[in-house]
């Protein structure tokens, strides 16, 4: 290996049944850098990591670390760890009823007897070298989860690690816990650990990140140093779109509500997984929040439903204050979400399509008050022919359909209900061309018909078809609006990039 590379993948290659998750993809790692890894959903960035660190075997390639001439073979975790690889991962993986040495060396003391002093001496030794505001005898349940983070870092960097991977260590920090999260980074490159920093936040990337290796569909886009990488080549690079080129895409024609029509209207609104934000939507319109994943869009759209704990803001419908706290407020106020994981939120598999169908609005209805099984049956042949569901009968179970008629059935379920507010997240997510036009021209159908609708979708192409407004998402805030001649891929890319119209 050169000098000063602690770190090299090459070639790796790894196959599901059915999705080739990564293709020939090489990653370089060098001592004492900060190398951010990015990539959209699905891009193979956890899976690379899970290669690395051994929860996966791969398919083909090598792997080689410093210190050792031949390639190595990683078959678990405990295995990358005796390599000097270590993983902090998002979810913090400690026992909070544990103090904090003892988080430190649990699984680390040899014999029977543990040496309880020596263990908090130590602990208290590397706390205070690192700088991380905690104490060895205070219990770890007590710290911020910023404080959890770095104490899980310290116990890596205890182990003798020479690669160190923070898995979304920012998701759930605010901007305090950060910087003291990225002091403690910068701390741990002086001293020559390179660190892998797997994030979807753009601006704290370009804050903390010496470089960045981009991967798209499971495969290497390349590498690239920050400060020769713009942001909005980064988004472009992510999203497999050149800026050269790009041309404006016609949106069809969507009705746009104005001020008097407002259907729903938010002051301040934010929940437990999403910062304060002002929102409206006009009666037959069709708007969306666009932005890189995890820029905060489901989040946004969950906390107008009620799907996540509501913890402040005012909301209006048709222009009369109401409370939306949670779903069935929600519906109750005429207002429709299909969620983002069709799989864990929005079908339940093993009951029939009827079922499926009928379900919210059978809540809305009482669950006192069943449907006849006749009313049931009309109602789910109605909507199977008019959204041309593939399904043998009604009794079908919706796991055995296809991915996008299951995706039929929930937004039968929501039509069912007669919403005059639709919220739909990812619905065209993992199904065939053809069915994805359907619900575009569904939902502009639906808007005509005076229904308002948001719609998100990770592919910039279907929201330029679809919406008449986008609201720009970023780092959990909204950083622009784009309506009329505004609505192309130049300006979406340069609004989630950070570049405003003076740099155009």
């Amino acid at each position: 290996m050169e000098e000063g590379i602690v770190l090299t993948m090459r070639g790796i290659c790894k196959s599901f049944p059915g999705v080739k998750a990564l293709s020939n993809v090489d990653f370089t790692l060098r001592r004492g850098e900060i190398h951010a890894l990015m990539g959209e959903n699905g891009a193979g960035k956890s899976t690379l990591i899970k290669v690395l660190t051994g929860v996966y075997a791969k398919d083909a390639g090598e792997i080689r670390i410093e210190g050792i001439e031949d390639a190595i073979s990683i078959r678990s975790p405990q295995e990358a760890q005796n390599y000097g690889i270590s993983t902090v991962y998002q979810e913090i993986t400690l026992c909070p009823n544990l103090t904090v040495a003892e988080n430190m060396f649990i699984g680390r003391t040899p014999g029977r007897s543990v040496d309880w002093k020596g263990m908090e001496k130590k602990a208290g030794a590397l706390l205070d070298s690192l700088g991380i505001p905690a104490r060895p005898k205070q219990q770890l349940g007590s710290c911020s989860l910023a404080v959890q983070q770095m104490v899980a870092i310290a116990r890596a960097v205890d182990t003798e690690c020479k690669v160190l991977i923070l898995d979304e260590p920012t998701s759930s920090l605010d901007d305090k816990e950060v910087a003291m999260l990225f002091r403690l980074m910068r701390e741990l490159k002086a001293r020559g650990v390179g660190i892998v920093f797997v994030t979807h936040f753009l601006e704290q990337v370009y804050e903390v990140s010496d470089r960045i290796t981009v991967l798209r569909n499971g495969e290497l886009v390349g590498e690239y140093e920050v400060e020769k990488l713009p942001q909005v080549e980064l988004v472009a690079k992510m999203i497999g779109k050149e800026l050269e080129g790009l041309s404006d895409i016609k949106r069809r024609s969507a009705v746009a509500g104005g001020a008097e029509d407002v259907v729903y209207e938010a002051e301040m609104l934010s929940s437990t997984e999403c910062r304060p934000f002002d929102f409206h939507i006009g009666k037959g319109e069709v708007n969306g929040f666009t932005g890189l994943l995890g820029s905060g869009r489901s989040e946004s759209v969950r906390a107008i439903f009620g799907a996540d704990p509501v913890t402040g803001g005012r909301v209006k419908v048709d222009g009369k204050s109401v409370k939306v706290q949670k779903p069935y407020d929600a519906m109750r106020q005429g207002i429709g979400y299909l969620p983002e994981d069709r799989k864990r939120d929005g079908i339940i598999a093993d009951l029939s399509v009827r079922e499926n169908i009928i379900l919210a609005y059978q809540v809305m209805k009482g669950m006192g008050h069943p449907l006849s099984r006749a009313q049931a049956e009309a109602f789910a042949d109605e909507y199977i022919q008019a959204l041309d569901i593939k399904t043998a009968s009604t009794d079908t179970p919706l796991g055995s359909l296809s991915g996008g008629n299951q995706q039929k059935v929930i937004l039968a379920r929501w039509l069912l209900t007669h919403p005059k507010y639709l919220i739909l997240d990812e619905p065209t997510r993992g199904i065939d061309v053809g069915t994805k036009t359907e619900i575009q021209r569904l939902v502009l159908k639906l808007a005509e018909e005076g229904m308002s609708v948001t719609f998100i979708s990770s592919e910039i192409e279907e929201m330029l078809r679809t919406c008449s407004r986008l609201i720009v998402m970023r780092d959990r805030n909204i950083v622009g609006e784009l309506t009329g001649n505004e609505l192309t891929q130049e300006r979406v890319m340069h609004t989630i990039a950070g570049g405003g119209k003076e740099d155009e």
